[in-house]
């Protein structure tokens, strides 16, 4: 029975950060029975690391009796324990946030299989030691042989005890170090006796159950085995476990004795060092088990994950058929079964599942385990079906209607075996259109005893011809059969629906997933597939880069769906926990069950990318399969949330390299071509300076010019430097406003160059009233930039001409020269930044090849097009198109 934990609750984030720590140490004091000493050995082990320099607390202690013991607790830190009421009672358990809070190097944890009280977060103690390890904290902890999960019904049968607080053999395992302490079963009973384990009365009862020295013996025996064991199960050098070609497989059921079954293959598969697999065969019988076969299914589940075992869901009608095929495309070696007393049908025998798998499955080898009940087990009843008086009649509508079709055959002096066949048919048919089988099988009967009635002579009596009993029995047999086989296959048919449904959904999701754009398109496509494939209210969390929870979305199946129980600050910390710990907890788990959701992280590489929280409601928990399902969704959330991250990651690194080569080139172009301006205006300040005396007016003045030409075109560089790095970091805003593009073209003309006037500048305008939606500033930059380019690559006294026109919605400015005009090579890089299409000219500095880059993000900025042609019958075209503004009249 699963406990229930209402009231939890989860420290903040901050609490559980290790500090950069790795994950901490375990080291187990092993014992076979309470009283060797492990908690002796334990705390003369944590004064050694004392003493080493290591901060060790003692975080609990069982309450001993033994003065040695708790007299070595004389110079050790301890944690105060946690109180908590349970029913009445006032309990001390082991403080875990308190532990995480301070945090030591090293901590004593004593009982590692104890059972947690109710409040407390984690249901087992071992979970708690867990967190403590993931958080950077070393552990000492002890435990006894009788609580590892895989021979607890080995100790069972030899002590004739059940121990309730148990652990997985993962955690074991795990362990860096697991010491033996050990003493001699005399020596032990000694110890009991003279009361230094337990009081007098308790002593007493032991030695006559318990502590035996034959069952201690054995126990100790099995200790010192599985501690060897421990040995061969640890990783190989290259931190690998080896494996051998052994495959054990079980078979999961809700029986009582299935546990038994799950642990003796578990031992097995390490006994091979094979692997191991819990498949569960879902047939349509299996629909009306009762709670109590659930629940153990559940529990058997469950123990089945603890000891490593993977588990896989087949469907269909025959479970012998499912395990041999299973068993032979994962190539399985070996099975291992329960077998239960069967009652013997003299009349219909049949093959065991046992002698079906032999048959089935030749190579495979099979394992019994026997089933040895302490108690009469009672049979549970089988599902009855819902009486429907829709299905009713139509069973007697079927059966009404073969009746008159049998008149008719017989009016028309067809024999008895007609009207038989036109029976079967009605049989056939009861089966298709009802949904359970007793119509069928009561059609059958009802089928033969109507034929019987109406039809035999003499007519309208039941039996009276001896010599039809057994063509009655035929018939009835036929028909029996026939509606057997069409309920099966109706059923399997149903089932097959089931199945493609749920393919078709991860099909599906796969499909979507490829096609969202980003993160949260991700986990909204998940949600959703997540919800239409269990039929359940959802919560998803996102989870920033920087490990951070973000607000709870809610994704409920309906509507008008309230989640306001899901979306408590209690809850919020359940997530926050699996976020941190990259663990599933909440209902259905033994970490915080407490709560209202399934909390499932959606996993990367290295940490949870999201936590998905699944509102479990009605007692409806999630069955193997529909876990499977869900693993397999949220495994596929969490690549494509990595994939998307990768490619965020990549156009970084590609927008950051692509700014490092423009600051590159910026800087190479730069040093070079700002060197001769400079030491054009440094050597001719200096002439002027040590010779005006001698310099007439003409030179004087050309000098003058030649210095302000200079200084005007390193002005008209920066601000060209500076716009296009705005354009480039997006940091410029437009300021649309509707303007007169006569107005535009005469601000940047007498902003031109000062060498323009040497050339035949005209502006044509179709219409003086010409508007349109621009950024005056920067589109007057545009103007400035063809202009002084066009002014720089034509001879004096070339004409350069400014025109525009409206072509629809839009404003097709031209600005065109008859210079020499532009190569078809040098037109498809003109607007690349830094290009320059004459290099070889004598100031070469005037051909940085920034003007006309940001002339093109200028006009794509205001949604247009810019471009080169030839004009005719020699020079350039250059051609750039702006949004038309309407003109009022009355403005």
């Amino acid at each position: 029975m699963e406990q229930k934990r209402p009231d939890f609750q989860v420290p903040p984030l901050e609490d559980w950060q290790p500090e950069g720590r790795g994950a901490g140490k375990l080291k187990i004091f092993f014992g076979y029975a309470a009283g060797v000493g492990k908690t002796y050995a334990m705390l003369e082990a944590a004064h050694r690391a004392r003493d080493s320099g290591v901060d060790v607390v003692a975080g609990y202690i069982g309450p001993h009796t033994r003065p040695e013991t708790m007299a070595l607790l004389d110079g050790l830190e301890l944690l105060q324990p946690k109180e908590i009421e349970c029913r009445g009672t006032l309990l001390r358990e082991f403080d875990l946030d308190g532990a995480l809070r301070r945090r030591p190097q090293l901590i004593l944890v004593d009982e590692l299989a104890h059972t947690n009280a109710e409040g407390c977060r984690h249901v087992k103690r071992y979970q708690d030691v867990q967190e403590l390890l993931h958080a950077g904290i070393s552990v000492y902890t002890t435990v006894n042989v009788q609580h590892l999960e895989s021979l607890n019904d080995v100790v069972a049968s030899i002590t004739g005890v059940t121990v309730a607080d148990r652990i997985p053999d993962h955690v074991f395992d795990s362990a860096s170090q697991v010491e033996v302490v050990d003493l001699e079963p005399a020596d032990l009973l000694e110890r009991l006796r003279s009361g230094r384990i337990y009081g007098e009365r308790r002593a007493g009862s032991a030695m006559a159950r318990f502590f035996t020295e034959k069952n201690l013996a054995a126990l100790r025996e099995i200790a010192l085995r599985r501690s060897a064991d421990r040995l061969e199960r640890a990783p190989n050098l290259e931190g690998e476990r080896v494996r051998s070609a052994e495959h054990i497989m079980i078979c999961l059921s809700g029986a009582p004795t299935n546990a038994r079954v799950i642990r003796t293959a578990a031992r097995m598969a390490e006994a091979f060092h094979g692997a191991f697999t819990a498949l569960y065969v879902e047939t349509p019988a299996l629909a009306g088990q009762s709670e109590a076969e659930h629940g153990r299914l559940q529990a058997n589940l469950r123990l089945a994950e603890e000891l490593g075992a993977r588990i896989t869901t087949a469907y269909g009608e025959d479970p012998a058929v499912q395990i041999a095929e299973y068993a032979r495309i994962s190539g399985a070696s070996k099975i291992v079964l329960g077998r239960s007393p069967q009652k013997k049908n003299p009349f219909l025998p049949g093959k065991s599942l046992m002698d079906r798998l032999g048959e089935l499955a030749p190579d495979l080898d099979i394992y019994i385990i026997p089933d040895q009940p302490r108690q009469k087990r009672r049979l549970t009843a089988p599902h009855r079906e819902r009486f429907s008086l829709k299905d009713t009649l139509k069973t007697l509508g079927i059966l009404t209607l073969c009746t008159a079709v049998g008149y008719l055959f017989k009016g028309l002096g067809l024999t008895s075996s007609n009207i038989i066949m036109v029976y079967f048919l009605g049989v056939l048919m009861v089966s298709m259109v009802t949904t359970g089988r007793s119509y069928s099988l009561g059609a059958s009967v009802f089928a033969v005893l109507i034929f019987n009635f109406f039809f035999t002579y003499p007519y309208f009596t039941l039996m009276s011809d001896p010599s039809y009993i057994a063509t009655f029995a035929v018939m009835l047999a036929v028909a029996l059969l026939s509606s057997s086989l069409t309920t099966r296959i109706k059923r399997q048919a149903i089932l097959s629906a089931h199945k493609a449904y749920r393919t078709e959904v991860l099909l599906e999701t796969s499909q979507k997933l490829q096609k969202a754009e980003d993160a949260e398109a991700i986990l909204a496509v998940s949600a959703a597939q997540l919800g239409k494939l269990l039929e359940r209210d959802l919560v998803l969390y996102p989870v920033e880069e920087g490990r951070t929870l973000l607000e709870a979305r809610a994704f409920p199946i309906s509507g008008d769906g309230d989640l306001s129980d899901c979306l408590t600050g209690a809850e919020r910390a359940v997530a926050q926990w699996v976020m941190q710990n990259n663990k599933h907890a909440g209902a259905t788990t033994n970490t915080l069950p407490g709560a209202k959701c399934l909390y499932m992280a959606v996993r990367g590489s290295d940490r949870a990318l999201a936590v998905v929280g699944i509102a479990i409601r009605e007692g409806r928990k999630p069955d193997a399969f529909e876990k499977n399902l869900m693993v397999a969704i949220l495994d596929e959330c969490g690549l494509a949330l990595e994939k998307e991250q990768m490619i965020r990651a990549k156009r970084k690194i590609e927008e950051t390299a692509r700014q490092e080569a423009l600051r590159a080139n910026l800087l190479r172009a730069i040093s070079h071509d700002l060197r001769t301006p400079l030491t054009s205006i440094s050597g001719n300040a200096g002439i002027l300076m040590e010779g005006s005396s001698i310099l007439d007016d003409g030179k004087r003045r050309e000098l003058y010019c030649a210095i302000y030409d200079d200084a005007m075109w390193l002005i008209n560089l920066v601000e060209n430097l500076l716009s296009i790095t705005r354009m480039e970091d997006g940091t410029v805003r437009l300021n649309m406003q509707p303007e007169l593009l006569e107005e535009v073209f005469q601000e940047a003309l007498a902003h031109l160059d000062r060498n323009a006037g040497r050339h035949h500048i005209s502006v044509e305008l179709e219409d003086d009233l010409l508007m349109a939606d621009l950024d005056a500033r920067l589109i007057v930059q545009v103007v400035i930039n063809i202009v002084n380019n066009a002014v720089s690559y034509t001879p004096e006294g070339s004409c350069i001409v400014l025109s525009a026109r409206r072509t629809g919605p839009e404003i097709l400015v031209r600005i065109a020269d008859d210079g020499p005009g532009i190569s078809d090579e040098a037109k498809g890089r003109l607007f690349d930044m830094f290009y320059t299409a004459d290099n070889a000219r004598g100031d070469g500095r005037r051909g940085l090849g920034l003007g006309l880059s940001l002339c093109k993000s200028i006009i794509a900025a205001h949604g247009g097009a810019i471009s080169v042609t030839d004009n005719q019958p020699h020079g350039a075209v250059f051609c750039f198109t702006l949004h038309a503004s309407e003109v009022n009249a009355h403005e």
